[in-house]
């Protein structure tokens, strides 16, 4: 298998379109040492220097897998949720990928009452208990409960806890996100283009945010490494039986 090395990852950042970033009057003052040049109005990053920044942010998720803590991906713009709940789905990791609830973290005594309320509605609705408790009518109004709940908090109903550290994609777009991270010291890897305020994030990545195959490459690289720490994982020594 061939081994990824900074060169080739450069190549396919450019073979993505990861180096078109916005216009010129979009651009953020912070992103300014991540360009490379501006051509027709539009800023190009320094691909060079973003595949310093997806292997600095892999090695960071390289170690949270191996110490077995939590990464939350969020990602709510339409185009890119879908990516992000995959990438998600795929370490067994919590998302957020609808909508951000403000107080997801920061009041996060209040959502966890709304988490078992899922939690026991989708029970009930697996056991039939609601076929048996309720009317059809009131059944109706349940399910549209039970919409809701798991449109919004679906992604981390199993969560017990703020997690370990945040992968973000588009970080301007999900700016409550970062704010609530930032308040609880929860580092922040952030995909972002050229309008994104760099000083709001602990590991940024720059690259074309809106393209769908851009933040697909940058996420695979990202989970594989995350994957990569939990394999190195230590196993935990068998308990001895008295």
């Amino acid at each position: 298998m061939e081994t990824k090395t900074p060169q080739n990852l450069i190549e396919r950042l450019f073979s993505v379109g990861g180096h078109f970033a916005f216009t010129k009057s979009r651009r953020h003052p912070t992103v300014v040492p991540y360009l490379f040049g501006t051509k027709q109005g539009t800023d190009i990053f320094d691909l060079e220097k973003t595949s310093k920044l997806i292997v600095e942010a892999g090695e960071v998720l390289k170690e949270v897998g191996k110490k077995g803590q939590t990464v939350l991906f969020v990602g709510t713009k339409e185009e890119i949720s879908p990516l992000v709940k995959a990438a998600a789905e795929r370490v067994e990791m919590p998302y957020v990928t609808n909508r951000w609830i403000g107080g997801m973290f920061t009041n996060f005594s209040e959502i966890k009452k709304r988490i078992a309320r899922l939690i026991e509605l989708t029970a009930q609705g697996e056991s039939g208990e609601l076929e048996r408790k309720y009317t059809k009518k009131e059944r109706v109004v349940i399910g549209r409960e039970f919409t809701k709940l798991n449109f919004n908090f679906g992604g981390i109903k199993d969560i017990e806890r703020a997690p370990h550290i945040m992968v973000i994609v588009d970080p301007r777009h999900d700016s409550i996100a970062v704010s609530e991270a930032r308040e609880l010291n929860i580092p922040v890897i952030g995909i972002t283009s050229s309008d994104g305020d760099l000083s709001l994030i602990d590991y940024p990545v720059l690259v074309n945010d809106a393209l769908r195959s851009s933040v697909a490459l940058v996420l695979e690289e990202l989970v594989t490494a995350y994957e990569a720490g939990k394999a190195e994982k230590p196993e935990q020594a068998p308990t001895r039986e008295a």
